[in-house]
């Protein structure tokens, strides 16, 4: 028996009906009011009012909302943790191209992964929330950290003991200080959406997502980046567009100290050195040359030159993009493994899990990133 068996009556529902899981299971569905009043039979102000709680749908219209928004039943009960986020204080990498539907699409998904976490975290000790300025929980580090964004991330690294050289498994680090780090799954429209993060929930979440895949590189300065937005920007409300520009000046640092890198950058334009040192730091050729311009090896004009030749270069050996799948330390594995610990401890299934959650199990998969084992079904024509 699985989490669709077990569903309480549509009157149930409709007397415990829970406003907001209305809202987040509309917006994760990408549907307007009016779409889904379209597809229900009502008018776009009665979804409105059953989503203030101004009034309740009727109990025959329970299966047709489940239906249409591929949910249970149970999952419009009240009562289970809802991880309610105020949009405006999760960072999104690229705001201005982000459409208003795609951003609280993408809330809604940050909801359910804290509740998924939630859930797991009742059976499972993860690592402690060990990310100083953070006040979404209970945990605090006791430490602060500089308000300069290159400070703060040299800061960040000696309180993390990482050093002053390059970070290996940069996504590895951030799991084991206790930051949810997730990938949205393949077909989710979140992955419309650039990178986005949040320090509004009990745990601090990161959201990466598939436009970055393609090149290890680039998504690592994107992890670090919202690392910078969790560290410098965690009660600040989103959308300044200087906030983008130091949550970049703290990632470079973060992820090539100035100090450090600067002795192993060449004295003048060596594209074929920073294809090496790429290797090595773990940043693109462009963030190198970048680097190069901001200590003053390079002027404005030469650095405009490189990024010219830099590009008819990028089909070959040591310029092009390396894809993240060999790269497991920047893949999320903290809530799957997390999973799988309680699973073998406890009497925990997924159906279960789904069953807790108010899902359906093949959601609880996408989100785990678990892959589907069973047979598919071809039908020729």
């Amino acid at each position: 028996m699985n989490g669709r068996d077990r569903q309480p009556s549509p009157q149930a529902v409709a007397d415990a009906f829970d406003q907001a899981r209305l809202t987040q299971a509309r917006r994760l569905a990408g549907l307007t009011k009016k779409d889904l009043a379209e597809r229900i039979g009502v008018t776009p102000a009665a979804v409105g009012q059953y989503e203030t709680g101004t009034t309740h749908p009727r109990p025959h219209l329970i299966p047709r909302l489940a239906d249409e928004l591929d949910v249970p039943l149970a999952f419009f009960l009240t009562g289970r943790p809802h991880g309610k986020l105020d949009g405006s204080m999760a960072h999104f990498r690229s705001l201005r191209s982000t459409r208003a539907h795609q951003r609280a699409k993408a809330v809604a998904f940050v909801e359910q992964v804290w509740e998924l976490t939630h859930a797991l975290e009742l059976l499972v000790r993860l690592p402690r929330v060990d990310l100083p300025g953070f006040s979404g929980g209970e945990v605090h580090s006791g430490v602060e950290l500089p308000r300069e964004p290159a400070a703060a991330a040299r800061a960040l690294r000696a309180h993390w003991g990482l050093g002053t050289g390059p970070v290996a498994h940069l996504v590895r680090h951030m799991e084991a200080h206790g930051i949810v780090v997730v990938f949205p799954p393949p077909d989710e429209d979140a992955t419309t959406v650039d990178a986005f993060s949040t320090s509004q929930l009990p745990r601090p979440i990161v959201v990466l997502t598939a436009n970055r895949f393609d090149d290890v590189h680039r998504h690592r300065f994107t992890a670090a980046h919202e690392l910078g937005h969790l560290v410098l920007h965690g009660d600040t409300a989103a959308g300044d567009p200087q906030q983008e520009r130091e949550a970049d000046a703290f990632a470079a640092e973060f992820l090539t100290p100035r100090d450090s890198v600067l002795p192993d950058l060449p004295r003048r334009l060596d594209l074929r050195r920073l294809a090496e040192l790429r290797q090595i730091w773990g940043v693109s050729v462009d963030s190198l040359l970048y680097r190069c311009r901001e200590v003053g090896l390079l002027s404005d004009s030469s650095t405009a030159r490189a990024y010219q030749r830099l590009a008819a270069l990028r089909d070959q050996p040591g310029f092009t993009a390396e894809p993240i799948t060999t790269y497991s330390g920047e893949h999320p594995a903290m809530l799957r493994q997390a999973f799988d610990l309680a699973r073998s401890e406890t009497p925990l299934t997924l159906p279960r899990l789904a069953t807790r959650l108010a899902w359906h199990p093949t959601r609880v998969r996408a989100l785990l990133g678990l892959p589907d084992h069973r047979p598919e079904l071809h039908l020729v024509p």
